[in-house]
């Protein structure tokens, strides 16, 4: 397990600098480890917050032009490129070379399927830091300050060339240890303590499970987790969408807040879809909420000063709506 410190959002650290536009690149996952500590348990597919942890770390490598999962397939949320290391088990080593002969790019991010907190933040974070130097590798290291390799950006030209190095004389990298390969890159460290930690047992699982239920991550990952059972990869801003509910429930009923979030949904389908389509159906329905508020308090006259708050001719019968 890698160190966990509770404090701090996913992906915190060292961000891109403003403007700057991610890289191409590939994504090499790696996702078919014994998991013995887990008593054999399919790790991969155990979930954290209703995801497999691999289909949460796919999401994290959504950008990249070819994702590469070296494991036997299964069904995942995103379509991906299947490989496996000769031997199946012969080690991290084996299981990188065995993906990165799938990939295509200069940048390849390379990650361990079991990585809760992985987003995409982080992962622009890391090909920054390796865009922005000459190094062979941009790696996150713990809250301990260990290095992490399975949670890095790697030029390509330079990890084939130490594989080369490597498998001199051998036909396959199985059995060697990933540091035999590092040890010859030239690294940049990324500070993360949060998008580091990795879930080796049960109690990893426990505490990936109770942090995404705290009261600052829970609806991020809920509308992350909604947003992948229903196939829609679409960033919008939930800050306006929860002022849109609010001022429906407070300017009309209650029930017009759920009712008025879906019909925004719905015309921003059919307007094409997008950001900007839901932005522009949340002001229409936000600017008539507030059209119905201000009615409302101009229909309510405030009442004189020491007299109930009651007009005087309010009874059964004579109200205007009284049946």
């Amino acid at each position: 397990m890698t160190a966990y410190e509770p404090p701090g959002d996913p992906g915190s650290g060292t961000d891109p600098a403003p403007g700057t536009a991610p890289a191409a690149y590939d994504a090499v996952v790696l996702a078919g480890g014994a998991a013995r500590r887990l008593g054999g348990a399919d790790k991969p597919g155990v979930r954290v917050g209703g995801r497999p942890l691999l289909d949460r770390v796919l999401a994290a490598c959504a950008g990249a032009r070819t994702t590469v999962v070296v494991a036997d397939p299964r069904p995942t949320a995103r379509p991906v490129t299947w490989a496996r290391e000769d031997p199946p088990g012969g080690g991290p080593l084996a299981a990188l070379a065995a993906g990165l002969r799938h990939t295509t790019e200069e940048r390849v991010v390379v990650v361990s399927a079991d990585l809760p907190f992985l987003d995409g933040r982080t992962v622009e974070r890391l090909l920054t830091a390796l865009t922005a130097g000459p190094a062979d590798g941009a790696l996150l290291t713990d809250a301990d300050g260990r290095d992490q390799p399975l949670v890095a950006a790697y030029r390509a030209s330079a990890v084939r060339r130490e594989l080369a190095g490597l498998t001199e004389g051998r036909a396959q990298p199985a059995g060697l240890p990933l540091r035999r390969l590092t040890a010859g890159l030239s690294l940049t460290r990324v500070p993360d303590p949060v998008a580091s930690f990795d879930c080796d047992t049960w109690d990893d699982i426990a505490t990936a499970r109770a942090r995404i239920r705290e009261h600052g991550h829970v609806l991020d990952e809920w509308i992350s987790a909604a947003k992948d059972e229903l196939g829609i990869d679409l960033d919008v801003d939930t800050g306006v969408l929860l002022d849109l509910a609010r001022d429906a429930a407070h300017g009309v009923a209650r029930p017009a807040a759920p009712l008025t979030t879906f019909l925004v949904g719905y015309a921003a389908a059919r307007a094409g879809g997008g950001p900007e389509a839901v932005a522009e159906a949340t002001r229409k329905a936000a600017a008539l909420a507030q059209r119905w508020a201000e009615e409302d308090a101009a229909a309510t006259p405030a009442p004189a000063e020491g007299r109930p708050d009651v007009a005087p001719d309010a009874t059964p019968d004579t109200r205007p709506d009284a049946g």
